[in-house]
C-alpha cells in the first residue's frame, strides 16, 4: 500500500519517533515503512466499515458492518499484548485499538445495540486505563458505557460509572464526582427504585457539592435525602435536612418563598415521630425564624392537624387536608407520608404523646 494513504497522525508519531532520517540506516527505514503499511490496512479496513455503518439503514446491515470493528481492535490489541513483529511499536497499536473500541461504541450506540456499546465503551476504557496509562480517558469511556447502559442496563450504568467516581475523587475532583454520582441516585431512585442506594448517593454527592463550595447544588440534594428519609421512616434524619436548607434559604431572597414549604414538610415528618410535644415546639421556632410563616396556610395546616391528632379525630384531620388540598394541590410525597400519619390515629387515647 503507498505511504500516501496512511493517517497523517500515524506519520506524524513515526516522523517523531524517527526523525528525519538517518542514525538508524536502512534497517529503521524498512522497519517503518513495514510498520505504516500494516497500520494503514487497519486503519483503511476500519474505515470502510464505519462509511458500511453510516450508510445502510437497515438494524441487521449496521449490526453487521459494527461486529468487525471490534474484531479488528481485538485483534490490534492482541498484536500488541503478544509483542509480534519487532518492528512493531506497542503504544500506537493500544492506541489504535482503543480508537476502534469507541469506534465500534458509537456504531452500536447509533444502532440502539446499547449492551454492545457500552461493552466496546469498557474495552476501551481498560485499554486506555492498563495499557496506555490515561486514566481520564479511561474514565470517559465509563462515563459514556453509563449513558448507554443507562435505561436498559441501569445496574450496569452504575457499575461504570462508579469507576469514573473512584477516579475522579482520587484526583480530588469532587464536583465533578458529586455530578456523576447525583446521577447514580438517580438511576436507582427513577429506573431501579431502589430508594436506600438513590438515598446514599444523593446524601455523598450533597456532601461533595458542599464541601467544593456549591451550596445551592448541595441543598438541592439535601432535599432529596430528607424526602426520601422520610419516606424510609427515618423522620428525625428527615427533619434535620428541611431544616438546613431552611436556614439557608431565610437569608436568600431568591429561596425565601420555599422556606414555607420545608417548615411544612419538616412538620409533617415531625408529626410521623408520634411525639406532638416535638411538633408544637418546632412549629413555634419555625414561627420564630420567619414572623411570616404565622400567616401562611401551611402554619395553619400543621396547627389544624397537630390538633386533630391530638383528638384522634380522623375525620378532622381528613377535612383540613381536604381543605388544603383545594388551594394547594398536595404533591405525592405530602400525600403518602399524611396517608401514613392518618392511620396512626386510633381514638382520643392514641399512642401520640
Amino acid at each position: 500500500m503507498a505511504t500516501s494513504a496512511r493517517p497523517a497522525a500515524v506519520s506524524s508519531r513515526m516522523e517523531r519517533r524517527g526523525g528525519g532520517g538517518g542514525g538508524g540506516g536502512g534497517g529503521r527505514a524498512e522497519r517503518r515503512r513495514r510498520w505504516e503499511s500494516w497500520v494503514g490496512v487497519i486503519v483503511l479496513e476500519s474505515e470502510s466499515l464505519c462509511r458500511r455503518e453510516r450508510t445502510d439503514h437497515v438494524g441487521f446491515e449496521r449490526r453487521e458492518a459494527t461486529g468487525p470493528v471490534v474484531d479488528i481492535a481485538d485483534k490490534v490489541l492482541a498484536s500488541a499484548s503478544g509483542g509480534f513483529g519487532f518492528f512493531s511499536n506497542k503504544e500506537d497499536k493500544y492506541q489504535q485499538a482503543a480508537d476502534l473500541y469507541v469506534q465500534a461504541a458509537n456504531a452500536f450506540r447509533l444502532a440502539k445495540e446499547y449492551k454492545e456499546s457500552g461493552k466496546a465503551f469498557e474495552s476501551a476504557a481498560k485499554v486506555h486505563r492498563d495499557k496506555l496509562s490515561e486514566p481520564d480517558d479511561g474514565a470517559n469511556n465509563m462515563v459514556d458505557a453509563f449513558k448507554v447502559y443507562r435505561k436498559e442496563f441501569p445496574e450496569d450504568a452504575v457499575r461504570c460509572l462508579d469507576v469514573a467516581i473512584n477516579h475522579y475523587t482520587s484526583k480530588g475532583n469532587f464536583r465533578r464526582a458529586a455530578s456523576h454520582k447525583e446521577h447514580a441516585g438517580e438511576v436507582f431512585e427513577l429506573e431501579i427504585g431502589d430508594r436506600k442506594r438513590a438515598l446514599d448517593c444523593y446524601d455523598k454527592a450533597a456532601g461533595w457539592y458542599e464541601d467544593d463550595n456549591a451550596p445551592a447544588l448541595a441543598n438541592k440534594l439535601w432535599l432529596k435525602v430528607a424526602d426520601i428519609s422520610a419516606l424510609e421512616g427515618d423522620y428525625y434524619r428527615a427533619i434535620e435536612c428541611y431544616d438546613k436548607v431552611a436556614d439557608a434559604s431565610l437569608s436568600n431572597n431568591l429561596m425565601r418563598y420555599s422556606v414555607k414549604e420545608y417548615f411544612l414538610k419538616a412538620g409533617i415528618a415531625a408529626m410521623a415521630t408520634k411525639d406532638l410535644i416535638s411538633v408544637r415546639r418546632n412549629i413555634e421556632k419555625y414561627r420564630e425564624k420567619d414572623p411570616s410563616f404565622a400567616q401562611q396556610r401551611e402554619y395553619q395546616l400543621l396547627m389544624d392537624l397537630t390538633e386533630a391528632i391530638d383528638a384522634g379525630d380522623q375525620e378532622a384531620f381528613t377535612d383540613k387536608l381536604f381543605a388544603y388540598d383545594q388551594m394547594s394541590k398536595l404533591d405525592k410525597w405530602k400525600t403518602e407520608m399524611l396517608v401514613r400519619i392518618k392511620n396512626q390515629i386510633e381514638d382520643a387515647d392514641n399512642e401520640f404523646s
